[in-house]
């Protein structure tokens, strides 16, 4: 019992804004989700914080390989001005669901995370959550995502409310630098 306390407290410490109390909620999916009208890049616009992105400057660019498997390329600009990205795969669970992905990466032996894609309009904004279950906790992961480096304040709290319906506190997400200048690396 000890032990399960002080594994709480260290990831409580370090992933305060992702680790929270109970069940993961089941948020409603984009309806009649078109992965071929999703890929291309996306830019990351806010993020919940994450171990695992410590740069500036996301994107995220989706490729078709296969009937419900999309290529996946994520990529960000980190202090040192080096590039880091990874390369990976998501995965349409169900059939009858296509908006519920599940993402693996290459260089990560982990099994799959949930990806799902809450509301997108393909052309202008997309609103990713992913959650998984951990006994009395839950592990959170969300992303609002643009076509452009930048998105209007109407689309941004339109997806804000999104999460709040569905349980997750918009408050804790944090904006992603998109600045042409500082970005810059990213696009040579």
């Amino acid at each position: 019992m000890v032990e399960l306390v002080i594994l709480c407290s260290a990831l409580f410490s370090q992933n305060a804004t992702m680790l929270r109390f109970g069940k993961c909620p089941k948020p409603p999916v984009q309806a009649n989700f078109d992965s071929s009208r999703y890929v291309g890049k996306w830019y990351e616009i806010m993020k919940l914080p994450t171990q695992f992105q410590k740069g500036e400057c996301g994107t995220a660019t989706y490729s078709p390989k296969s009937p419900g498997v999309i290529g996946v390329l994520n990529r960000e600009l980190l202090k040192d001005g080096s590039i880091n990205f990874i390369v990976g795969s998501a995965k349409v669970k169900h059939p009858s669901e296509p908006a519920k992905l599940e993402v693996s990466f290459t260089d990560i032996p982990s099994p799959p995370g949930p990806y799902w894609v809450l509301s997108s309009d393909y052309e202008t904004h997309s609103l990713v959550y992913g959650c998984s279950d951990f006994g009395l906790f839950r592990l959170e992961f969300a992303w609002i995502l643009s076509r452009e480096p930048t998105m209007s304040e109407e689309t941004l709290q339109s997806m804000q409310s999104i999460l709040s319906a569905a349980g997750v506190n918009p408050e804790k997400m944090v904006a992603t630098n998109q600045d042409e200048t500082y970005c810059a690396p990213m696009n040579q």
